[in-house]
């Protein structure tokens, strides 16, 4: 942040606020993560996948999508460090990862989906 004063001054001497604030950088990760999660059906795969280990099979027909589809999506959201993956035999398992984040964001959809629909 510039280090002099700004060039308004409203009388909230944000500049004492605002002295920690992180790089653009930090911001621009964080908005990469919000990024991930810009599709419903991303969103609902990787709700899922918080809640249980699923193989890309299992996935196509609880989203109803074809398994191409469920496989791009999976490759977003490991690429973002959201999920990981288990191979046993011929079979990819993935679930979410145990990260602060995928955490944190999975806290986040549970709390818009109660919000957004409390009686379900």
């Amino acid at each position: 942040m510039n280090s002099g004063k700004l060039p308004h001054d409203h009388g909230q001497d944000i500049e004492a606020h605002l002295e920690d604030l992180p790089d653009s950088e930090v911001f621009q990760a964080a908005a990469g993560m919000f990024r991930l999660l810009d599709d419903g059906n991303r969103v609902r795969i990787f709700w899922i996948l918080c809640h249980c280990e699923e193989c890309v099979i299992n996935l196509s027909s609880l989203m109803e999508m074809s398994s191409p589809a469920v496989s791009h999506h999976l490759r977003q959201l490991k690429a973002g460090g959201l999920i990981v993956s288990r191979r046993s035999g011929k079979e990819v398992y993935y679930k979410a990862a145990d990260t602060p984040q995928a955490q944190l964001l999975h806290q986040i959809i549970e709390q818009v989906v109660e919000i957004s629909c409390p009686g379900c």
